[in-house]
């Protein structure tokens, strides 16, 4: 409420004692028209300030605020926090005296994820042919995610098949996986394929001579076709020291100067290692051996096995060129005029370098079947050493991947990632039938055929 001013002041008021005025202004009084109401009161130039002003300018003299940026604070009023290229903007932590609080380090995985990524596809483009191996062993060539059928163990063979192997999961075989997609990686490895029949007396031998005599039939067939060094091209001399004397003056000859009528495949298998090299020392072998008397009183024994050999390439793979395929089977040297027929080739493919043996090398196989019979004279007539071996009529061999036309006392398989068009035409081509080398059902021929290729390799 106004305070209101009298019309006529007392004589006393304003005054001092003895009659003088105060403000030494003749008497009047300076406060005489001031109005003590809320505008005034409002417009007091000082203010007392707070207790926590008090406390931060007391502060503020030793440590000055420092401006944090962009801060809000609970003046500001409602509103939503910008975001920047779509990210929720952060806001500036603070503690209780207004300094900021540094932010929490978070661990960035995008950096790491994007340098994995990166290193694979590089790894990716230096192995193209890696990773199509890998594509075909774990989607196949048709796009499906299913995995192969697995290929069924079969057991040495005792009587004589009546069909041919089923067929298996076409599957492009490697250094890693040498055995895929053929038949013969259930049969039998190298010499577990060779069972020995019970031995009884036959002819003018008892039957611990029998015995003897099957498992020298046994050592002749592993030095011959299992051996590691003269898969690799060496001299066959375990199996030449099996052998009866002229029958080994005659199989040295043809080591010496193999020809059509006379090469030592015939009798060993060997490869070329310029051109191949066996990966690893397994041979895939399936077959049977029996025996009877010879209708002289001595022993014949007969063996039917076929060999399967996994190799890769050697330094000089691709020099060679697509030739012509194989023939059917092919009399021995041991018969009368023995011609002798080549492999059998399996032409595809896409050229890798020869110098890549890792586990996702392109690798191929050959397979050999040989019916070889052994003959045991009676000792008592014939002047030969009864424990040495003699080639009876009827041996026959044939080879499934090998070139055509080349005696040189080697195997010489066709590659898939070397394989091109014959440089001599289409008449150099394979023309004669082409031919299951799995199918040990029929009966191996002695008549020389023409060049055909094989179903499957």
């Amino acid at each position: 409420m106004p305070i209101v001013e009298d019309p006529e002041p007392r004589p006393s008021e304003g005054r001092e004692p003895g009659g003088s005025d105060p403000s030494g202004a003749g008497g009047k009084d300076p406060f005489a028209d001031l109005v003590l109401d809320e505008d005034f009161v409002n417009s007091a130039p000082v203010k007392e300030p707070s207790g926590r002003t008090r406390m931060l300018t007391a502060r503020w003299k030793h440590t000055p605020p420092v401006d944090p940026g962009g801060r809000r604070s609970v003046n500001d009023g409602p509103g939503k926090a910008r975001r920047r290229f779509g990210r929720r903007a952060r806001l500036q932590v603070v503690d209780p005296w207004g300094n900021p609080r540094p932010p929490r380090r978070r661990r960035d995985w995008r950096t790491p994820l994007f340098a994995v990524l990166t290193v694979a596809v590089l790894l990716a483009a230096l192995n193209i042919d890696g990773l199509r191996s890998w594509y075909a062993d774990h989607i196949g060539g048709t796009g499906s995610s299913a995995a192969p059928t697995p290929v069924p163990t079969v057991a040495p063979e005792t009587a004589k098949p009546t069909t041919a192997p089923p067929k298996t999961d076409e599957q492009q075989p490697t250094v890693a996986h040498p055995w895929a997609g053929s038949p013969a990686e259930g049969w039998p490895n190298g010499a577990e394929a060779f069972v020995l029949p019970e031995a009884k007396d036959t002819g003018v031998f008892s039957a611990e001579e029998v015995a003897a005599q099957l498992r020298l039939v046994k050592d002749y067939l592993t030095a011959a076709n299992l051996d590691p060094k003269v898969l690799a091209g060496g001299r066959p001399d375990s199996a030449l020291a099996l052998l009866e004397r002229e029958e080994r003056d005659r199989v040295t000859a043809a080591l010496a100067n193999p020809s059509k009528e006379a090469d030592a495949t015939s009798w060993f298998s060997r490869f070329d290692p310029r051109e191949a090299i066996p990966v690893g020392d397994v041979v895939k072998a399936q077959g049977r051996i029996s025996f009877e008397g010879d209708g002289d009183k001595g022993v014949l024994v007969h063996t039917d096995f076929s060999f399967v050999y996994a190799l890769r390439p050697g330094p000089e793979a691709g020099k060679r060129a697509a030739s012509p395929a194989p023939s059917a089977g092919t009399p021995r040297p041991t018969d009368p005029a023995p011609p002798r027929g080549a492999g059998t080739a399996k032409p595809v493919g896409l050229v890798v370098p020869v110098d890549d043996v890792s586990g996702d090398t392109w690798t191929t196989r050959t397979i050999v079947r040989r019916v070889e019979n052994f003959r045991f004279y009676d000792p008592g007539r014939y002047r030969l050493d009864p424990k040495k071996l003699v080639f009876a009529e009827g041996s026959s061999s044939d080879a499934g991947n090998s070139a055509c036309g080349i005696y040189d006392g080697f195997y010489h398989p066709q590659f898939d990632q070397f394989a091109t068009a014959s440089p001599d035409g289409p008449d150099a081509r394979p023309t004669g039938p082409k031919t299951d080398p799995y199918d040990r059902s029929k009966d191996l021929s002695t008549e020389p055929g023409e060049c055909g290729s094989v179903s499957r390799y």
